[in-house]
């Protein structure tokens, strides 16, 4: 690992089996993630986009190592190295009992505030949690740290014998960004955290996120498909389409400036504030996005991009660099 990353990912791949008939044997299989290599900086935002259904989420699980035990039929491959403070481990290769050690490293916020918690456990319950598991702590101690964290996200001490369903959409939220800062964790995959809430509590949340990042020294991957949000907290944005990073730069030069043909239809569809102002020129992309269960040979994107030629076919384009620290995955454009 390169010493200023924390997180590597190599090409990594997720697939699903589709079954069917009367044995339920595999007849195909959904490429959910196809090779996908990410490198997470330390104390970096990286921000991770694209359309319903691309994958990204898919990346979260996989790195968080959930994905395997709550789809045992899952085939994933590739790696992701962990940097620990006894060396660098692979997460794709441990046990269920071998990834608890790392458990603490590295925690998740969930996209759904109100299926995220349970529902039977008093707030103070479900964060002493993962105090329970991965620290030593006593009784004592677990109650101050529970006190502590609800303080440091807005909310109130005596709220923690409170119940999930006593509080707003963003309130839970912030309850489980308060679960997931318990084991004092070094890198959090906040999977679409905003994306339920009210655009007037989403902006909360968000300035909470790099108020606590600043704090506890925190690695953020941010999964969105809201690409405002993203450009407003990310430090780096990838961009994915059917499984793979088609382009990957600074968060306001991938914003502003996309080189990609996706990343410029993706962009050009984000709302302007004030709709009397003119904005870029929309890019129309023709035909729907193709199932990842058939996928088209070569660029997954070629049957909808608008500079396709008859070699996109052949081969699958890599991200190459463009201008500095700037990746597209397309030899045909440029900066």
């Amino acid at each position: 690992m390169k010493p200023e990353n924390i997180l590597e990912i190599n090409d990594l791949k997720v697939k699903f089996p589709v079954t069917g008939g009367l044995l339920l044997r595999k007849i195909a299989e959904v490429k959910a993630v196809d090779g996908v290599s990410l490198e997470l900086k330390r104390g970096e935002t990286l921000g991770l986009v694209g359309e319903s259904g691309c994958g990204k989420s898919t990346i979260g699980k996989a790195v968080i190592n959930i994905l395997r035990f709550s789809s045992p039929e899952v085939e994933i491959t590739g790696e992701v190295w962990l940097k620990t403070e006894k060396g660098e481990v692979d997460l794709n290769k441990l046990s269920r009992n071998e990834m608890r050690q790392h458990r603490g490293l590295i925690q998740m916020i969930f996209q759904d505030p109100y299926s995220s918690l349970n529902a039977r456990m008093s707030v103070g319950q479900i964060i002493e949690e993962p105090l329970l598991y991965h620290t030593n702590m006593n009784k004592k101690e677990r109650e101050e740290r529970v006190a502590w964290l609800l303080e440091k996200v807005g909310l109130q001490a005596e709220q923690s014998k409170r119940y999930p369903h006593e509080f707003s959409g963003g309130q839970r939220q912030r309850i489980g960004i308060a679960r997931a800062l318990s084991t004092n964790p070094k890198i959090i995959i906040a999977d679409e955290p905003v994306s339920a809430l009210d655009v007037s509590i989403q902006a909360q949340v968000i300035n909470l996120l790099q108020q606590l990042q600043e704090e506890f020294d925190l690695t953020i991957l941010f999964i969105a498909h809201d690409l405002s949000v993203v450009e407003h907290i990310s430090s780096r944005i990838a961009v994915m389409y059917l499984g793979n990073i088609c382009e990957l730069g600074g968060g306001y030069r991938v914003y502003h400036n996309p080189i990609h043909p996706y990343s410029r239809a993706l962009l050009s569809a984000v709302p302007l504030p004030n709709p009397k102002l003119k904005g870029k020129e929309r890019v129309i992309l023709k035909g729907d996005v193709p199932s990842p269960m058939n996928k088209p040979s070569g660029c997954g994107f070629r049957t909808r991009c608008p500079i396709a030629k008859p070699e996109c076919a052949d081969f699958i384009p890599i991200l190459e660099e463009k201008e500095e620290q700037h990746y597209a995955a397309c030899p045909y454009v440029s900066a």
